[in-house]
């Protein structure tokens, strides 16, 4: 039983410790320092740490897929990080009166009523639906939207252009956030009628 742990831990361990998965963790421990800095008005550094969050959302799937390396940890931290950056981003500036509150509620809405196609993809050994072309353009979008609307507090052309751009990455990136949701329940409901038959 010794031998054959031995040999499975390297496997495990493999499958856990890839740089992708290394660079996808690394985005997760500076979303609490991009908290911070949003909230004490640190505008520069902020968007900073954002853009060195999308480069290394765009280098770990890269490396990802040259090396081979792509895991199901992988799959679940990469989305969890964007979603987190989207969350404490569109947070923060509310919190500064930047968005409007119902902004927030749209974006976290759709993320609640979506735990509720857990328990069903639980029952087909799924822990979530392969990512739709809708889902992904929506969270880039909205990605881009918050930096551009953070940078509109600047003063000049370059605040009132990321305010035009900022605000139309915002709404079309909810709108497909929604789109891919109704996408999403339509799977699940599928699923869920496969286990009534």
């Amino acid at each position: 039983m010794q031998k054959e742990t031995g040999v499975l831990a390297p496997s495990l361990a493999a499958q856990i410790w890839t740089v992708p998965n290394l660079i996808s963790a690394s985005r997760l421990l500076l979303v609490p320092v991009f908290a911070v800095l949003i909230a004490q008005h640190m505008d520069g550094w902020a968007l900073f740490i954002l853009a060195i969050s999308g480069a290394s959302d765009w280098l770990d799937g890269f490396l990802a897929r040259r090396w081979n390396q792509q895991t199901r940890l992988g799959e679940l931290l990469d989305p969890a990080a964007d979603r987190l950056y989207i969350l404490v981003t569109l947070i923060g500036l509310a919190w500064r009166d930047m968005v409007p509150w119902w902004l927030v509620v749209m974006i976290v809405l759709r993320d609640l009523l979506l735990l509720g196609t857990v328990p069903i993809l639980r029952r087909h050994n799924l822990t979530a639906l392969p990512v739709h072309i809708a889902g992904k353009a929506g969270t880039f979008a909205l990605l881009y939207a918050f930096p551009l609307i953070l940078l509109s507090n600047w003063d000049g052309v370059i605040g009132t252009l990321a305010a035009v751009f900022g605000w139309a990455f915002a709404i079309w990136g909810i709108g497909l956030y929604w789109y891919a949701g109704a996408i999403y329940y339509r799977q699940t409901a599928i699923l869920a009628k496969s286990l009534r038959t």
